[in-house]
């Protein structure tokens, strides 16, 4: 009997070895984290003005309603045209896990460029406002400003008193907001007379959407050379824009060029430009946007516990096969991890 027994398990194995071994072969893992969290989140609006620049910065707060201590921060920079109010989905989840999310919105690139233009005239006026130097000069001070605003949230405001860890704050932006990214991680900039930074060292981890460039491929280097806190690069394969940004391959550049500490790149496979920020309906293709923003949500909650929390498994699971296999064949996954004795700026760990 026993005999039997062995001969008809091994009869069973023969027969459906190979289509088991097909579904481990294709099934995706777990994610990391499911894309809402367990914290309710609210959100409160606050209308700041910077005295020494006489400048509006108004922002949205996206936050837990509860919980001890205090949370993690992380601003978010809108692209060209766009409001405090757009990429709700990323400050909402990201709340959800446990962050204070910032999404300032920067006058003069926000929408109201091109709200009151004419429908035929609003490709030439957000174009305008893209060219417009002191418009790029705006954002990272912007940025700044937000961070020596939120320190004195933390120190006397009744909502967020003692609730916002400065100490591990992230900066995050999409398009122009990508700019102001790496602008506040420490990108260098030509100008005239020399070169220009503006970068923050209170930022220490970095996600940066559809990047712009340089246009001299010479500026590489010197552009990114100097940035030294983790940074999560997205694009997708058709992410270009109309009057600028034409060749989607140059997304990957500050990726290729910035080499102090722990870089990765997503490229997923036909998305464009707009994906990460939701097509305005009847222009373009935004079927597969909830697709795309919830890969963007998957591995942006693990890049933010690995290196703003600094949780090893979310570490574990973003830096080896965890977000690869959750991509599969939507995308390609790059790393570059820099060797633990040359890291600097890490978050000390927590919630």
């Amino acid at each position: 009997m026993k005999h039997f027994n062995l001969i008809l398990v091994a009869a069973l194995f023969l027969f459906v070895s190979p289509q088991y071994l097909r579904a481990v072969e294709t099934a995706k893992p777990h994610p990391y984290k499911e894309v809402v969290g367990p914290y309710q989140v609210q959100t409160v609006t606050y209308d700041w003005t910077d005295q020494k620049r006489n400048r509006q910065v108004p922002v949205r707060i996206y936050y837990p309603k509860a919980g001890k201590g205090s949370f993690p921060v992380v601003i978010f920079s809108h692209g060209l045209g766009g409001s405090r109010d757009d990429y709700d989905y990323l400050g909402a989840s990201w709340a959800s896990h446990g962050y204070i999310c910032v999404h300032p919105q920067h006058i003069g690139s926000d929408d109201s460029v091109w709200k009151n233009a004419p429908l035929l005239e609003r490709l030439q006026a957000l174009q305008d406002s893209a060219l417009n130097l002191q418009n790029a000069i705006n954002r990272p001070y912007d940025i700044t400003f937000v961070i020596d605003q939120l320190k004195k949230l933390n120190q006397d405001d009744a909502r967020f008193k003692n609730r916002l860890d400065l100490d591990r704050l992230g900066m995050a932006g999409h398009s122009f907001g990508s700019y102001t990214t790496l602008a506040i991680a420490g990108e260098v900039f030509s100008v005239l007379g020399g070169e220009k930074s503006v970068g923050d060292p209170r930022v220490k981890a970095a996600i940066a959407m559809s990047s712009p460039i340089p246009h001299k491929s010479a500026q590489y280097d010197l552009a990114y050379g100097k940035i030294s806190i983790p940074c999560f690069h997205m694009t997708g394969t058709l992410d270009t824009m109309p009057f600028s940004d034409k060749d989607p391959l140059k997304r990957r550049v500050p990726f290729d060029h910035i080499n102090k500490a722990d870089q990765f790149l997503v490229t997923f496979k036909d998305a464009d430009h707009m994906t990460f920020s939701g097509h305005i309906p009847g222009l373009g293709n935004g079927d597969k946007d909830p697709f795309f923003q919830n890969l963007v949500l998957l591995g942006s909650i693990a890049f933010w516990d690995a290196y703003l929390k600094n949780d090893p498994k979310a570490k574990a699971w973003f830096t080896g096969k965890g977000f690869d296999g959750i991509l599969g064949n939507d995308g390609k996954f790059e790393k570059k991890l820099v060797a633990k004795s040359k890291k600097a700026n890490q978050p000390k760990s927590g919630k």
